[in-house]
C-alpha cells in the first residue's frame, strides 16, 4: 500500500498534458483534470484505450484516475507507455 501512495501522490514527479501530442515514456496513472477524451492508451506500444474506456468517443470527466491493470502481480506492476488526447488535459503521474 506504501507503493500505491507514493504513486498517487506524485513522488516521483508528474507531467501536465493539455495538448493533442503524444506524451510518451513509462508512467503509473493518469489523473484526468478535466473533460478529456482520450485518442489512445497505450501499454508496450499496444492500444489498450478500449480496456479502461467503454466509450472512447465519450469525455471522461474530471476526477477520474485511471491506473494500469496487472495481470502479474501487485509486485511488478504494469505502466502505460503513451497517451494521447482528441481534447481536455490530464496529469500523467511518474
Amino acid at each position: 500500500m506504501e507503493n500505491d501512495l507514493r504513486i498517487i501522490s506524485g513522488g516521483a514527479g508528474s507531467f501536465v498534458l493539455n495538448d493533442t501530442s503524444e506524451f510518451t515514456g513509462n508512467f503509473d496513472a493518469i489523473v484526468v483534470l478535466e473533460d478529456t477524451i482520450f485518442n489512445s492508451i497505450k501499454i508496450d506500444d499496444v492500444d489498450v484505450t478500449g480496456q479502461y474506456i467503454s466509450n472512447a468517443s465519450t469525455a471522461v470527466k474530471l476526477g477520474a484516475i485511471i491506473r494500469p491493470k496487472n495481470p502479474n502481480t501487485f509486485d511488478v506492476p504494469n505502466k502505460f507507455s503513451s497517451v494521447q488526447l482528441s481534447s481536455g488535459s490530464v496529469v500523467i503521474v511518474l
